[in-house]
């Protein structure tokens, strides 16, 4: 009987050894097709962090689409902003354009945007800062433009009554000889800048102040309109000036104030003049512009574009 037991004990041994590699290689293949499986579930099956952290990058990526597409509206009310600023308020006010940075020192800092390249940051990211930084500083320079352009506008009267926006002797006592520009002179014999314009009229006719201001010359006594004889100078502030010129005789004192219409002489010949009449020009920020276009005040419209046609023929100047 214990004879027959040691037998069948070792008939099982035999077969369990026998059939041991089998399983083992049985266990192996099943690791590695578990280890497999796991990878592959890994890559296709997000967990329930990454599933998240893929909903807030998505929602991070139509916020910055949205960012950018506000930030472009932005740009361009911006930009008309500039744009009638430029060309409607402060062509009114007669004042320059500003320009990108004409307030703000500030430049753009391009350690900054290195910085956050260096922080892993994408291009769109960098672009975007970029674009918002722009923007902060042409806002910043519109914002103190406004503030100009009202503190113009508040004191638009004085400006007002600064312009010289009247002829000088009245239309039906005098005739406009030659305009702004290259003109001929008659005296010294050659072409050159005629920097205003030349009102022909009866010796002894009224001339007036074209605006309120203050005498700054007064018959010959300023070595530096030698030619133009007895000259007026009056400074309008706001940037305005006038001069008279060749007048017959003048009834202001230098540093007298004057407004618009006093009576400041009567037209002559005297310097290098051809013949009686007043030389006037108009001088804006220390550039001399063309004094017909400040004639509309005096004018209807038909008379005033008359005006303008004669003043641009190129002829010979009085003086």
């Amino acid at each position: 009987m214990r004879l027959s037991e040691n037998n069948l004990l070792k008939k099982l041994a035999k077969a369990i050894k026998g059939k041991l590699p089998e399983v083992s290689r049985t266990v192996a293949l099943g690791v590695v097709l578990g280890v497999i499986f796991m990878l592959i579930g890994f890559r296709l099956i997000d967990s329930p962090k990454e599933r998240m952290i893929k909903r807030e990058l998505a929602q991070y990526k139509l916020e910055m689409k949205s960012l950018n597409i506000r930030m472009s509206i932005y740009e361009q009310a911006l930009g008309d902003l500039e744009n009638r600023d430029d060309n409607i308020y402060r062509t009114i006010l007669e004042a320059e354009p500003i320009h990108s940075g004409l307030f703000s020192n500030q430049v753009l800092n391009v350690d900054r945007y290195e910085t956050l390249k260096g922080k892993g940051c994408t291009d769109e990211i960098i672009n975007t800062t970029i674009r918002l930084d722009n923007l902060a500083k042409r806002l910043y320079d519109q914002s103190r433009s406004f503030d100009q352009v009202y503190q113009m506008a508040c004191d638009k009267q004085g400006r007002l009554a600064a312009m010289p926006c009247i002829i000088p002797v009245k239309k039906e006592e005098c005739t406009l000889m030659s305009g702004f520009g290259n003109r001929y002179h008659p005296i010294l014999h050659t072409s050159r800048p005629h920097t205003g314009v030349d009102l022909a009229g009866r010796t002894g006719t009224n001339v007036y102040a074209t605006a309120d201001g203050r005498v700054t010359t007064a018959g010959r006594n300023n070595s530096s309109l030698n030619g133009y004889g007895n000259a007026v100078v009056i400074d309008h502030g706001y940037g305005y000036q006038t001069l008279y010129a060749h007048l017959n005789d003048v009834v202001v004192q230098q540093g007298a104030t004057v407004k618009r219409g006093d009576l400041i002489g009567h037209i002559g010949t005297t310097g290098l003049s051809s013949g009686p009449h007043l030389h006037y020009e108009v001088i804006l920020n220390n550039v001399k512009v063309n004094p017909v276009f400040y004639f509309f005040n005096d004018l209807n419209p038909g008379e005033y574009e008359k005006m303008i046609e004669i003043g641009n023929q190129e002829n010979q100047c009085l003086s």
